[in-house]
């Protein structure tokens, strides 16, 4: 399914040491109703890092200090789908899934888009047994050929 190109709102936010970077980018969204948010970009640094790795069920748990090298995805409310890659103290990475318990260091940056005319929800696939993305166009806005949006 394609859709229509949309306009992009930006949020830009910090979170603090201690909080739950992966909760505190649901909640951000929750709180401010954001339909389609994305991740633009993350910088900043984790005690905890709990990833689920490619292909296997259980999480894997890593403590000590972590660069955050890059944070991709969606946010969609409740659940989101966001893969984190971390940098330790010696530069070697780990990657994949985030889960709750990655817990900021010292901060988290983070500038969130959302995608205005659309929205995000997921269904069950029957080919994957996932619940996968579907992206639809709100029914709350609506576009004009004039100037896109109305």
């Amino acid at each position: 399914m394609s859709t229509d190109a949309s306009n992009l709102r930006v949020f830009a936010f910090r979170l603090g040491p201690g909080q739950d970077l992966r909760q505190g980018l649901l909640d951000f969204a929750k709180e401010r109703n954001l339909r389609a948010p994305v991740v633009l970009t993350c910088v900043g640094s984790l005690t905890d890092v709990v990833l689920r790795y490619a292909n296997r069920s259980d999480p894997a748990i890593r403590r000590g200090h972590f660069e955050i090298v890059s944070l991709v995805g969606l946010v969609d409310p409740p659940r989101g789908h966001l893969h984190l890659c971390v940098a330790d103290g010696d530069g070697q990475t780990t990657g994949g899934h985030l889960l709750d318990g990655c817990l900021v260091y010292t901060t988290a940056e983070i500038v969130l888009g959302e995608l205005s005319e659309l929205k995000f929800h997921r269904t069950p696939d029957s080919v994957t047994g996932f619940n996968e993305l579907v992206v639809g166009m709100r029914a709350d806005r609506w576009r004009t050929p004039e100037s896109g949006i109305s």
